[in-house]
């Protein structure tokens, strides 16, 4: 925090700054959230006991540069401490007042002379402080002597200790040294027969050895081929059982489309269950499988909810919702916790009258943090990853079903919308789907 261009050469001391950035994060406490700067409103809603620790950078910085901002801090010092804030005004300070106070209340209501102001309280800070550390100094120097004059006595007592335990010691030195001599002879003894011990058994040792050293690197290259043909072979189990999991899945649920499909065309065009002759397939008329792309408007306003109803009556239908773009237009007034809420309610609904698959794509860009969404039962969620936006996992879930199964995707983005319907997939407008839960 400098004021070069003010007046100021130096920054404000450690203190000052400290009390500065104190007195700023009151005031940033109080103040209605319209007045906050703009850089500053995150701050805000700290803790008042964190405000000032945690913010501090910012507060300095917009204090130096926001003359609002410092005005308004300043008018908090004015009612303080009116009578110091006076007697700087009229280019006095009172002898016998705090520095840190001064050079705060001279660097927020800088009157005239304020950076000597400033000047002069670091002046006087700096020689308390020069004050206090001689007294700190002179507290150690005593303190060290005490312990030096402890410590002498000590060390006498602890040397005529000595001097006896020496006595001592000597007197049984002279037998030690006979009984170490006793000693050493028996070692010695000891010792050459533990050699030829120890010699008999390293060549027992290197025998065994040479036996077993052949067995034993051959063993360890047969485990080793053992070990990597059973990491290739599960490895390639594990691919097999993705692969075929992944397609048999797809394929599960084009045959469950196709069925739907091929039992509302027998109910439709009212065939027999039995085979048909010959002569009856005479002048026949095959029906077009029906599909996303087949549904007519049947002169309905696009944003009839009946139009949603007739997609919803495709066999196999999957319902991809994008679930921001339909909450901000229904409910942008709400925060983005009540808006996903709402749109779970309303789905819940839809999905136990309709029996439809469900997936509703959320952009993970929009949260903070990780948050839980309570789904109804057939209703699947889903957050972009770090980096992706909803569009394109709406795109990949597209390009994920199979070839042929009736796909609705409810988003009003042109691209979006665009982009699937080249996919093969229906778009629905965000309007469409919000009436028809309105009316469910």
């Amino acid at each position: 925090m400098s004021s070069a261009g003010e007046g100021l050469s130096r920054p404000l001391p450690e203190q000052v700054r400290l009390n500065v950035v104190d007195l700023a994060a009151q005031v940033l406490g109080a103040m209605p959230a319209v007045s906050i700067p703009a850089p500053l409103r995150g701050i805000a809603k700290f803790d008042p006991r964190k405000r000032a620790k945690l913010g501090g950078a910012p507060i300095a910085a917009q204090l130096e540069n926001d003359k609002k901002f410092r005005e308004l801090v300043a008018e908090s010092v004015k009612s303080g401490w009116p009578e110091l804030v006076a007697s700087l005004s009229d280019g006095q300070v009172p002898p016998a007042a705090d520095p840190v106070l001064v050079a705060a209340a001279a660097y927020l209501i800088r009157p005239p002379g304020w950076a000597e102001m400033i000047e002069m309280a670091r002046t006087d800070l700096e020689k308390s402080a020069s004050v206090a550390e001689g007294s700190e100094r002179e507290e150690v120097v005593s303190r060290l002597r005490e312990q030096l004059a402890t410590q002498k006595n000590a060390a006498k007592e602890e040397s005529d200790r000595l001097r006896e335990q020496i006595r001592q010691a000597r007197a049984e030195n002279s037998d030690l040294r006979r009984k170490l001599h006793e000693a050493r002879e028996r070692a010695k003894a000891a010792q050459r027969r533990a050699e030829e011990m120890e010699h008999a058994a390293e060549e027992a040792r290197a025998a065994a050895l040479s036996a077993g050293s052949a067995g034993e690197a051959e063993l360890r290259r047969l485990r080793e081929r053992l070990a990597d043909a059973e990491r290739q072979l599960e490895a390639s189990r594990r691919a097999a059982r993705e692969g075929r999991s992944i397609e048999e899945a797809r394929i599960r649920v084009l045959l469950d489309a196709l069925q739907d499909a091929s039992a509302g065309l027998r109910r439709e065009l009212a065939l027999p269950t039995t085979i048909s002759r010959p002569a009856d397939s005479v002048a026949a008329v095959t029906g077009e499988r029906p599909g996303v792309r087949g549904v007519p408007a049947r002169a309905l306003a696009d944003d009839d909810p009946q139009l949603l109803d007739q997609l919803l009556a495709l066999p196999q239908v999957h319902l991809i919702i994008d679930g921001y773009n339909v909450t901000k237009t229904g409910y942008g007034t709400l925060t983005l916790a009540d808006q996903r809420t709402r749109l779970m309610t309303g789905l819940g609904g839809l999905v136990a009258q309709t029996r439809v698959e469900v997936t509703v794509v959320f952009d993970g860009a929009e949260l903070n943090a990780p948050v839980q969404v309570v789904a109804p039962r057939g209703v699947r969620v889903l957050f972009s990853a770090p980096g992706e936006i909803a569009d394109d996992l709406i795109r990949q879930l597209v390009r994920a079903e199979p070839p042929g199964r009736a796909i609705a995707v409810v988003s009003s983005d042109r691209e979006v919308a665009e982009s699937v319907r080249r996919m093969g997939a229906r778009p629905v407008p965000s309007g469409l789907l919000l009436r028809r839960l309105g009316r469910a």
